[in-house]
């Protein structure tokens, strides 16, 4: 398998890494976007041409990190390790500023990542891909730099030579325009260099030359800490050829004399050793840590076989630093965010979930047991609510703000370095939990047994941070214990394994409950780590405890006021349906020291609201739904500092349009029946309808005020129904003249699409024809590759009469849901000449999706597909179309 053939089997060749849209629903087509652009997009880009792109920015900068010391004696932190990971599960549709999806892919083991490259882009979406904001933020919090990602696919995924050329192309000076447009990216976004990688044939020496002159030129132009990153695909012949090591064939791509080319490449993954691979880049005068032997991941997570000694010699030093391709396996494979973490766990630590104790995992000990843990937890205060980046609601100081499932991974804290290293007693259980916040939307949880005789030493987080002679610590918790039965502990840098506790004595009553200690005492010492011991002088059975925070803090700047945003506006705004408002808000950020920014929205009955919160000075309300017939909504930006506290809010008022009347509308679940034969109705008119009534002629009953009836005809014939919407602002009278047959026919209604002929605008494969979407099969598909809007024809071989049809779109044939059709026509005709619109869906989401018509003629039926996808996905997929009538 060459690299990124398996994710190409994996997504069925069809273009992206692409797994669920967080929010595929028109009321947000609205959100701001993150980037992905083709080479041509990407030489016109400019970030006042763009409006999304101030939401693109990552407003947290690169932290730096320690190693400071190692639990694990194996571990070691010469050789460093790179993951390749698609964070966000799809290149196009993704949200700037974080989506309302609780389960997300809230990666959290930065501390044994030394650097990330963001894995996205495809041939249907775009080839150059920055980073999400959000994304950069929580890797940069960790102090892990991380790169956007140069995709040029082969050929026979959709990759093409003119992408190569035009990302080659110099000015009359030598420069390369599109080298400096990622440079410029790279700035603007603020993330920390590109990942690239050429697999696209067609290549000769020339093109391998111009390849490695814009790598030198990255190199010469590129921000001091920016790093460029080669993958071994193209060789110095311009062929697409995997060395899996370094050799003299591809080492002119990291190297060439004094010249340095790139700052890394990743080696391909067939390989058994790399004593070779270690030698060359001594010999080039290049660390050989400056490699990345790679290993694939994406298909058997833990169950990987990887040749361990081929990299890590026992007793020796590493020969190469690890490289790890799509560690996000352990997202993909998972249901929920409890078998996510516990499978990122498994992954990161091995199963005895101990990283101090790696040994006896069996093959795949877990990168703990090769890289020790590094922290960038250097500066106080230090506050952690061991929030992961998402939650099923959100919470304040331990109050719900927000019943919405949110996530939103620029919020995600620290999270413990060790997961879990435990001492002592193993009765105590932790894990998150997220049935209950302090701050976010998950806890610590601790929970199961305390021996009276061994109590629990729960070391939690390597710290660096500095003790002046007001610094303090404090514990927020609640428990069902009568007392918390805990001691708060902490060790100093010069023996980190010795600790010294502080009893926490406040009773909780199972509502928060927050006991500080003070540190003068240790003045001038730096903590080294921080742990909880869990203890009783009695046996405790069963028992939950929740850690909802843990601050280290100078208490004289806990009185240091914090400065309001200021000069808050509506920077944009777009109402929908008269309901529904989008809307950008701009402020001045606030002078002090800041976290981020906290918004609410104020309701008509005074309560607040939280609907969002951004490290940004701009953020995106998305679809906000209207309260009532309310004219004017407040909202509220609160600055929050480092320490957690917040400022005064800023208040913006934007005015509602005139309350609307309702738009009458309705569909039926068949437009022919037999006499007798149920049929159902449903309502679908506008949201603002406060009341309905439908008149059915010639049908049982004649008048309704129900919202979807049932309702039956005794004698053929054709009927009309009528439906009046009605609010306090007036009504909306539909009528569907001949929408409902009646004839005892109507048993013979089938499918009559299935095996017929078909043709169409494209394929992506002779095994994803046009005749595929009407073999009666949803294992097969029809796949059109371009631009779009794609169509799907197919010929009846006679005259029917049809009355619905049902589309399978690609979730259906179990692809992401983020390729299920958006926007699409369908058109009938009785002679393949003229044609006639029955069906227009602008807003589909669905795998499976049904329209029913009134009874019309037609021998040829044809499908557009305007919007493939739910993203910038350009490629059609239907895995079956069904064509009712007799």
């Amino acid at each position: 398998m060459i690299f990124l053939k398996k994710s190409y089997l994996w997504m069925a060749a069809f273009f992206g890494m692409c797994l669920v849209l967080l929010w595929p629903n028109v009321g947000f087509a609205k959100q701001p976007e993150s980037s992905y652009w083709y080479p041509e997009q990407l030489l016109n880009w400019t970030p006042e041409k763009d409006p999304d792109a101030v939401f693109n920015r990552s407003q947290i900068p690169l932290a730096k990190r320690e190693v400071l010391y190692k639990v694990n004696d194996n571990a070691q932190s010469e050789a460093k390790l790179v993951a390749l990971s698609a964070l966000n599960p799809n290149t196009s549709g993704v949200p700037s500023q974080g989506g309302k999806d609780f389960y997300a892919n809230t990666f959290s083991y930065w501390q044994y990542v030394d650097l990330m490259v963001y894995w996205a882009g495809s041939a249907g979406e775009g080839i150059i891909v920055p980073p999400s904001a959000d994304v950069i933020d929580a890797a940069h919090k960790n102090g892990v730099p991380i790169l956007g990602n140069v995709f040029f696919p082969p050929t026979v995924y959709g990759g093409k030579a003119e992408w190569v050329n035009q990302m080659l192309t110099q000015r009359e000076d030598g420069s390369f325009p599109a080298a400096d447009k990622l440079l410029e990216v790279a700035r603007y976004y603020g993330f920390d260099g590109w990942f690239i990688n050429q697999e696209t044939e067609g290549g000769n020496a020339n093109t391998a030359k111009k390849m490695q002159d814009f790598l030198v030129y990255l190199q010469k132009h590129k921000q001091k800490d920016m790093h460029i990153m080669w993958y071994d695909s193209m060789t110095n012949d311009g062929r697409i050829n995997w060395q899996n090591a370094l050799t003299d064939k591809n080492s002119s791509f990291l190297q060439e004399g004094k010249t340095r080319v790139a700052d890394s490449m990743f080696l391909n993954f067939w390989w058994r050793d790399q004593q070779s691979s270690s030698n060359k880049a001594q010999e080039l005068g290049r660390s050989p840590y400056d490699l990345f032997t790679g290993i694939d991941v994406e298909a058997r997570g833990i169950g990987t076989s990887v040749p361990w000694q081929g990299i890590f010699p026992e007793g020796k030093a590493p020969l190469t630093s690890l490289g790890i391709y799509r560690p996000d396996w352990a997202f993909k494979s998972a249901e929920t965010m409890e078998q996510f973490y516990q499978k990122e766990n498994e992954f990161w630590v091995g199963k005895s979930g101990n990283p101090a104790a790696t040994k006896e995992n069996g093959a795949w000990k877990g990168l703990a047991h090769y890289f020790t843990a590094k922290t960038a937890i250097e500066d106080l205060p230090f506050v952690t609510h061991f929030n992961t980046g998402s939650g099923k609601f959100f919470a304040v100081d331990g109050q719900t703000v927000s019943e919405q499932s949110w996530n939103n991974r620029s919020l995600q804290d620290i999270l413990p370095t060790w997961r879990w290293l435990k001492e002592g007693g193993q009765g105590v259980n932790v894990d998150f939990d997220w049935e209950t916040a302090y701050y976010g939307g998950s806890s610590l949880k601790l929970s199961g047994a305390i021996d009276s005789d061994n109590p629990t030493h729960l070391k939690l987080y390597k710290t660096n941070l500095p003790i002046q002679k007001d610094t303090e610590i404090a514990l927020t918790y609640k428990t069902d214990l009568k007392k918390p039965n805990m001691k708060l502990g902490v060790s100093f840098t010069e023996n980190p394994d010795q600790f010294v506790f502080f009893d926490v004595k406040k009773k909780s009553h199972q509502q928060w409950m927050t006991d500080s200690f003070k540190l003068k005492k240790y003045s001038g010492k730096k903590i080294a780590a921080i742990s909880l011991l869990v203890e009783s002088d009695k046996k405790v059975s069963d028992f939950t405890t929740n850690i909802g925070e843990i601050k280290v803090y100078n208490k004289q700047e806990k009185h240091t006021p914090i400065d309001s945003p200021k000069y808050g506006k509506v920077s944009g705004i777009n109402f929908n349906k008269g309901i529904y408002a989008d809307v950008a808000l701009a402020w001045q950020p606030s002078e002090s020291d800041v976290s981020h920014y906290e918004v609410y929205r104020k309701l008509p009955n005074n309560e607040k609201e939280f609907v969002g919160a951004t490290p940004n000075h701009v953020y995106y309300l998305s679809n906000l739904r209207r309260d009532g017939k309310e004219s004017t909504t407040d909202l509220e930006i609160v600055a929050v500092n480092k320490e957690f506290k917040r400022s005064e809010q800023e208040t913006v008022t934007f005015e509602w349009p005139a309350y609307p009347k309702p738009d009458a509308d309705f569909r039926a679940d068949k437009t022919v029946a037999a006499p007798g034969e149920k049929i159902q109705f449903f309502n679908a008119s506008s949201e603002v309808t406060e009341e309905v009534e439908w008149h059915f002629e010639g049908g049982t009953p004649s008048v309704s005020n129900e919202n979807n009836p049932v309702v039956t005809y005794e004698k053929e014939g054709v009927y009309p129904v009528t439906l009046i919407a009605k609010n306090s602002e007036g009504d909306s009278v539909l009528t569907k003249e001949a929408m409902i047959t009646i004839s005892e026919a109507a048993k013979d209604i089938k499918n009559v699409a299935m095996n017929k002929t078909a043709i169409a605008s494209g394929q992506c494969a002779p095994a994803e024809a046009a005749k595929y979407a009407f073999d009666g099969k949803v294992n097969s598909k029809w796949c059109a590759l371009g631009d779009a809007p794609h169509w799907l024809q197919v010929d009846l071989g006679d005259q029917y009469a049809i009355s619905k049809f049902v589309i399978h779109h690609a979730q259906a044939g179990g692809e992401p849901g983020a390729f299920n059709t958006q926007a699409f026509r369908i058109e009938v005709s009785t002679d393949g000449e003229n044609w006639t619109e029955a069906v227009k869906v602008t807003d589909n989401t669905a795998a499976v999706s049904e329209h029913s018509i009134s009874l019309t003629k037609a021998r040829y039926v044809r499908l557009w597909t305007d919007k493939p996808t739910q993203g910038g996905d350009q490629a059609a997929r239907i895995y079956e179309f069904e064509v009712y009538g007799f």
